[in-house]
């Protein structure tokens, strides 16, 4: 399982490159006073990806050279040839992973930015005024009133405690379809702006009555509406928490960097009870900012964006991410829905910045808090990325844009790729072992012809694939325990915690490998799924839940397991993790959903994160609010909004290269 997909460091800038772009936008987006520019220069961004090109390229050829070494002695099948095949893309992929660690590691061990590879790491000063309006927006669909709604205040009393307070405006965009929870959040709504006071003039509550593009959609009315009066817009999710510093922070990036229309921050999952919700927490809290300082090495201002806790520029937002519906059939076709790798795409493709920041303090989010509900949502995300395979060929994108497509979408494919490898490897084990072999297999041969196991190359080739899996998280239990250990709790804290995290993901590993291949196998094959509301909360999986999920899983398990020990005993010892892994789903599913299992673990010192080491102020609000929430009884107000000041939002054309900026779009920057 990629756990470490949650992918969310030390506090570091972003940089600025002088890029050549059309006449018309350079002189809409020049910025005069160039001193207070605070993100740094790229060095060497057209040399990255050579350099990773180069660490990748080597690395997966040596991986197919020991594959492909262990299959010639004995003359190469045709289910070798397609084992050796798919080894090599999968090899690929691992290497890449791999080195993005690697790299990650040493610029964080000595404290390297790694977009300028200069150890002054510069932020824009918090005494430097914001001097333009910002939008501060939250899309929300059928979620808890009361989740939303502290999570939503919180973020506004955060900045209304601010020097900046006047600058920024809220906005609740509600697509709530269902009339219970529509109701019961424009009570909660008028509740709050009673709450507020004078400050309610600055929080909106919009619903739209037809959900038409879902949150695309959503932000696309917002933008076209209200988008001319603001500058940027911090975008939230339905369980984004976001500290006052963390906005103003953005908002200062954004207004001292006139080519940057995207700054993607990391939310560091919290609040998690359960033992796998404490597990995916501490994993993403462990292993992030190692991570994403090695992705943010080799990606440089093609940065991705992940639909939330980011601040967008809304003008050139408006000018290039216009999305067009698809043409054809899914899963290629319709709409887009994985919107944000596309939209920080065609952002890229008009010549503007986007950068990953990978200082993790103060943005924040929420994971399911089971394996049933984090595989649900994979399934959305399944058919999302593997949509974006069509969109490879647009014209004018970035390479490191067109690799966003192809490694989220090969996120999910990978594991049907290893999947069908220990298929085809079980099937030739298993032919091998009910046939008769042929040591003469010329009619003038003199000496037999004999099998050949390279069990040397054998050994070599599972001790490097074990590298390629573990020593990156290995490293980042090193760089944690010399840099960051009080933030886990102490040393000793922190290596218990990284020790069940390795268990329990090796563990768990071969179900999401089962999930992923069935969820990649159904998107091709042309199933579709709703993208409804999550599920946010804790909640105990009931054992005929669990069973329902894994019933398939654990049967087919059962019966490879039960062959391959019958005819190849040697086999089913190396199939033993996974098949272990996938005949215990059931149990593994219901336990890791306990509460009370989490809260034994926190007990013991087991999966503690920085915010319960030193709780911020932000959560520490949420927290509050949320024992303390309920929704008036009153009569619910008509909400009140801004005047209207529309300006449409072109849609794109994917196959043509976008035009320059309008100056109708800027005259507000």
């Amino acid at each position: 399982m990629s756990i470490n997909q949650n992918n969310r460091n030390t506090s570091q800038s972003l940089s600025m490159t002088t890029s050549t772009r059309d006449e018309g936008a350079s002189a809409c987006i020049r910025n005069e006073n160039q001193s207070e520019v605070t993100l740094q220069m790229v060095k060497g961004e057209h040399m990255r990806l050579f350099i990773m090109a180069l660490l990748v390229i080597p690395s997966t050829v040596l991986a197919g050279w020991s594959l492909y070494e262990i299959f010639l002695p004995n003359g190469l099948t045709t289910l070798e040839v397609a084992q050796l095949t798919l080894g090599l893309t999968l090899f690929a992929w691992l290497c890449m992973a791999f080195w993005t660690g690697i790299i990650g590691f040493f610029l964080q061990l000595f404290n390297i930015d790694p977009l300028s590879l200069r150890k002054k790491q510069v932020t824009p000063s918090a005494l430097t005024p914001i001097t333009k309006r910002h939008a501060v927006v939250m899309p929300v669909y059928n979620e808890d009133t009361r989740r939303i709604m502290v999570g939503f205040e919180a973020c506004i009393r955060e900045l209304m405690d601010s020097k900046s307070k006047d600058n920024f405006d809220f906005f609740m965009l509600s697509d709530t379809r269902d009339m219970e929870k529509a109701d019961a959040e424009l009570r909660a709504f008028t509740r709050l702006q009673k709450r507020l006071g004078a400050f309610s003039s600055q929080v909106f509550y919009r619903r739209r009555e037809q959900n038409v593009h879902r949150k695309v959609g959503n932000l696309k009315e917002f933008c076209e509406r209200w988008g001319a009066n603001y500058e940027a817009m911090i975008v939230l999710d339905a369980d984004s928490v976001m500290s006052g510093e963390r906005m103003q922070d953005l908002a200062r990036r954004i207004e001292q960097n006139a080519d940057t229309a995207l700054v993607q921050t990391i939310p560091m999952p919290v609040r998690q009870h359960t033992f796998f919700g404490r597990f995916v927490q501490f994993a993403a809290h462990l292993y992030s900012p190692m991570l994403a300082t090695g992705l943010s090495f080799w990606q440089t201002d093609s940065a991705n964006y992940w639909g939330h806790n980011a601040i967008i520029r809304i003008a050139p937002f408006m000018q290039h991410c216009g999305l067009p519906t698809l043409e054809g059939r899914a899963p290629f076709g319709g709409e887009i829905l994985s919107h944000d790798f596309v939209e920080a795409a065609l952002l890229r493709r008009a010549g503007w910045h986007a950068y990953l920041l990978t200082d993790t303090t103060g943005s924040y989010e929420e994971v399911p808090s089971n394996i049933v509900d984090y595989a649900i949502r994979d399934r959305r995300w399944v058919q999302g990325n593997i949509q974006h395979l069509g969109l490879l060929n647009v014209k004018g994108l970035k390479t490191a844009n067109r690799l966003h497509f192809l490694f989220g979408a090969f996120a999910y494919i990978s594991s049907l790729i290893l999947f069908c490898m220990l298929a085809l490897g079980t099937a030739d084990a298993l032919i091998r072992a009910t046939s008769v072999p042929e040591f003469f297999v010329s009619d003038y041969q003199l000496f037999p012809t004999w099998q050949v196991a390279r069990q040397d190359m054998m050994m070599v080739t599972m001790w490097g694939t074990a590298a390629l899996l573990f020593l990156p998280k290995l490293l980042g239990i090193a760089l944690a325990l010399i840099k960051r250990r009080n933030e886990f709790g102490g040393a000793w804290s922190l290596l218990k915690g990284a020790t069940v995290e390795l268990v329990m993901a090796v563990l768990i590993a071969p179900l999401m490998m089962f999930y992923h291949s069935y969820f990649v196998i159904s998107v091709l094959i042309g199933h579709s799924v709703k993208w409804e509301a999550q599920e946010r909360e804790g909640r105990k999986v009931p054992w005929k839940v669990a069973i329902k999920h894994t019933q398939i899983m654990s049967c087919l398990a059962v019966v490879w397991g039960v062959t391959t020990f019958y005819f190849t005993p040697s086999l089913f010892m190396w199939l033993l993790p996974v098949l272990v892994g996938m005949v215990l789903a059931a149990p593994v599913i219901r336990l890791s959903s306990s509460n009370l299992l989490g809260q034994r673990m926190y007990k013991w010192g087991i999966f503690v994160i920085d915010q319960e080491v030193n709780e911020c102020k932000a959560l520490k609000r949420l927290r509050v609010a949320m024992q303390y929430f309920a929704i008036t009884q009153h009569k619910p107000e008509v909400p009140m909004l801004p005047d209207s000041v529309w300006q449409t939002m072109p849609e794109q054309l994917l196959n043509e290269q976008p035009t320059p900026m309008r100056p109708a779009l800027v005259e507000n920057l």
